[in-house]
């Protein structure tokens, strides 16, 4: 799992610009006013070898007792225990304050490991200015330029340093024991728990009738005809307008992990209530971490004919964007259509680890081509030569050739079905990565 680091401090700290500067985004709205950011905002962050999630949360008021301030400090409070670090924001050129000493006492009271950062220090000498942060009892003050990218890579290794990350050699093959990791996820009061112990076949998990019951992923080891699982159950992830309770936000980041450290991610519907956007976002958060899916509609017994065929429809409609994922109806409650499920998830995984050799990519590749050509762009017709194997879990295939910029989205998915048709690619995300080759002649005069 990657560590947590979560940025604290009071309003117009520059939280948000150093949030953006450690996922080298701009997906927090950062501007001169005070109090901008109010819910948290999760981000991956990668330097050299450490990658790790980021919280940027608002301005902290540990004390406050009513309004929309309680409820900042209630989301920060909640970043404070998800995450395994805090690194602690203060204004460089703005001096200590009182909120600064009492966000400085909180988090002296929670033992957690802490980094003080002086933020806007560009141009300032080491010293003086930053004597009095030292009364605050967290130790070191380690000066910063979010907006200048100065003091950025010490503060992280300086972060991370008390977790004792192992070094992680990017060349070194990952060890597989043939476990297959399987995160079942969805939205609050779905049925997740229900499935796992209907499978396990024992009241494992929490089952019960309130939305948010799981608030941890959990993990279950699972043998099935001699195949080894790994069973993660997931917290409900519901929209954020939803979300009033606040223990239930601590579920958030570990639903984010446990769906990026799966092989495959079973995507549980509720077919009393249809597809809903929470869905849809869900669907976007396993698609965009590249992991196999398989889409299973619970409580299928509830529901009559009409439902069924609206919800088929709504399926089609609102989650086009997996329509390479196998669709199972089931109940869990009274164990039907379990049994189909597992070949869905089998057949997902395969296509996932599937290997494809470059002389059939490339001759794929040359018979779509030869079969419908790229669209000419102005005075440009994109030509391929050939393909090869980029990744996998999801596979990556890689085109090389000339004046490739221009091929359309509408082609690349033309290419996509080919490929997908070849190898039985269903169930799982597909990357086409376009390479051009480098015109020799470029930069030489006429």
């Amino acid at each position: 799992m990657k560590p947590v680091l979560a940025l604290v401090g009071r309003p117009n700290v520059g939280k948000s610009t150093l949030f953006n500067r450690l996922t080298k985004s701009r997906d927090a709205i950062v501007a001169d006013y005070a109090g901008l950011t109010r819910d948290r905002h999760y981000g991956n962050a990668k330097f050299g070898k450490l990658e790790f999630i980021v919280i940027d949360t608002g301005g902290f008021e540990p004390d406050a007792t009513d309004g929309i301030y309680k409820e900042m400090a209630r989301q920060t409070q909640q970043a404070v225990a998800e995450a395994d670090v805090v690194v602690f924001v203060v204004d460089a050129r703005g001096g200590i304050s009182a909120q600064d000493h009492d966000i400085a006492n909180y988090l002296r009271r929670l033992g957690k490991p802490c980094l003080l950062v002086a933020n806007k220090a560009e141009g300032m000498q080491e010293g003086m200015q930053l004597v009095e942060f030292y009364e605050l009892g967290l130790g070191e003050v380690l000066p910063v330029s979010a907006a200048h990218g100065q003091g950025i890579r010490s503060m992280v290794e300086m972060a991370l340093a008390p977790l004792h990350l192992p070094e992680v050699d990017e060349d070194a093959e990952p060890v597989d024991d043939g476990t297959i990791k399987l995160a079942v996820a969805g939205r609050p009061n779905v049925g997740k728990s229900t499935l796992i112990n209907t499978w396990l076949g024992e009241e494992r998990l929490v089952a019960f009738d309130l939305p948010g019951t799981t608030r941890d992923a959990i993990s279950v080891p699972f043998e099935r005809e001699g195949q080894k699982f790994e069973l993660i159950d997931t917290a409900g992830l519901r929209r954020k307008g939803k979300v009033f309770e606040a223990i239930e936000k601590f579920s958030v980041v570990k639903t984010l992990q446990a769906i990026e450290s799966a092989h495959v991610v079973l995507l549980l519907l509720d077919a009393t209530q249809g597809v809903t956007d929470q869905d849809a976002h869900i669907a976007g958060y396993i698609l965009e971490s590249g992991r196999a899916v398989v889409l299973a509609v619970n409580k299928w017994d509830a529901v009559d004919a009409y439902q069924r065929e609206m919800l088929q429809r709504s399926i089609e409609t609102r989650l086009p964007f997996l329509k390479f994922a196998a669709l199972h109806f089931i109940s869990a409650k009274k164990r039907q259509g379990l049994g189909p499920v597992w070949g869905a998830i089998a057949q997902a995984h395969r296509a996932a680890m599937c290997k494809m050799s470059t002389p059939v990519l490339t001759r794929l590749l040359l018979e779509a081509v030869q079969f419908q050509s790229p669209q000419r762009s102005g005075m440009f017709r994109p030509k391929m030569r050939y393909a090869h194997q980029g990744g996998m879990n999801p596979p990556v295939i890689v085109i090389h050739g000339n004046s490739l910029e221009h091929v359309t989205d509408t082609y690349k998915r033309f290419l996509e079905g080919r490929f997908r048709k070849a190898f039985s690619l269903e169930g799982t995300p597909l990357r086409i990565q376009m390479r051009t080759s480098a015109n020799p002649y470029k930069d030489k005069d006429d």
